[in-house]
Order: structure tokens, then C-alpha cells, then sequence
């Protein structure tokens, strides 16, 4: 097993090397789909929804592993490679300023109109109600991530990192939107 394990990571490294975007992408759809399946499951969900599954692992695929293979070699030409505390205090700010409410906006438009087939304007008003929360939520929890990302992981591994944490956020946001279905329901 141990064999199999160590040939794989090194076929992934090397994939990551000869082909960053498709592999970070690849990579970031597999995470969101284990993150759906996740959230369906622990949601108490009896069968899978299997068009849900594959439309939040197009959403990794399409837009969270290339928006992150190019937002952090976006930081690294803007940093010039710095690794020093507050060189990476920066990355998180600017990160936390830009990027993140972004990526919290464009999932949840995503989520709405695509993957639950909501109007417009349902969708409109429920952003405009959770994204608050949901900003405040995030701003208490990635800068820690960010920080650790910036600091400890190498460059090449940060999509990784970042969409493995994002799988995590994900299964947060998940149960956060079917617990507020649940309480339109028995009200």
C-alpha cells in the first residue's frame, strides 16, 4: 500500500511540474466533489444528488484551481518571492481584501443560479441576506489559512493546500445553506 501511495504522489508531482494549471485544476475539482459528497452525506441526504456532486466539482475545476494557480503567481510577481513576516502579513491582507470576498460572492451566485436552478432575483436576495454573515464568517477563518499558506507551503503546493481547506469551507457553507432551507420549511 505504501508503494502505492508513493508512486502516485510522485506521479502527481510530476504532473504538477509538466502541467500546473490542468493538475491544480484537476485537483481542486476532485476536492469539491469529495466536499459535496461530504455535505450531502453528513446533511442526512438519502441519495446523492449526482448532478450536484458534478456541477460544485466543474465549479473547483472551471474556477477555483485556475483562479488559484494565477492569483498566487499573481502574489509572488507583486511580492517579488518574499518570505518575511510582514512581507506575508501583506499577501493576507491583500488576499483578504480582494480575492476572498470575491470567491465568496462568485460561489454563491454559482450555487444559486447553477446548481440549485434558482431565479435571479431569489438568488439576488439571498446573497444580499447571507453574504454578510458569510463574509464575516470567512474573514474570521482564512486569514489564518492564508497566513499559514504564505509561510509554511511552497508555492507550487498552494492550490493544493488552499483547495483541501477549501473542500472544508465548503462543507461549512453547504450545511449553513441547508440548515437556513430547513428553517423556511418547518416555519
Amino acid at each position: 500500500m505504501a508503494d502505492v501511495v508513493k508512486t502516485t504522489w510522485h506521479q502527481y508531482l510530476l504532473q504538477l511540474q509538466l502541467h500546473p494549471l490542468r493538475t491544480k485544476a484537476i485537483t481542486a475539482g476532485c476536492l469539491a466533489g469529495c466536499s459535496d459528497f461530504m455535505a450531502q452525506k453528513i446533511s442526512g441526504l438519502k441519495k446523492l444528488q449526482l448532478r450536484r456532486l458534478l456541477l460544485v466539482m466543474l465549479y473547483g475545476f472551471a474556477y477555483g484551481g485556475p483562479f488559484g494557480h494565477f492569483l498566487h503567481k499573481l502574489m509572488d510577481i507583486i511580492f517579488k518571492g518574499k518570505k518575511d513576516s510582514k512581507t506575508t502579513l501583506k499577501k493576507v491582507l491583500v488576499e483578504q481584501l480582494t480575492s476572498n470576498p470575491w470567491n465568496n460572492f462568485v460561489f454563491m451566485m454559482y450555487y444559486g443560479l447553477v446548481v440549485e436552478r434558482r431565479s435571479f432575483g431569489l438568488v439576488k436576495n439571498k446573497v444580499k441576506k447571507d453574504y454578510p454573515s458569510v463574509q464575516l464568517m470567512s474573514w474570521r477563518f482564512w486569514p489564518i489559512v492564508g497566513w499559514v499558506n504564505y509561510t509554511y507551503v511552497p508555492l507550487q503546493f498552494r492550490v493544493l493546500f488552499h483547495s483541501f481547506v477549501a473542500s472544508c469551507w465548503g462543507i461549512y457553507l453547504n450545511l449553513r445553506a441547508r440548515s437556513a432551507l430547513a428553517a423556511i420549511k418547518n416555519a
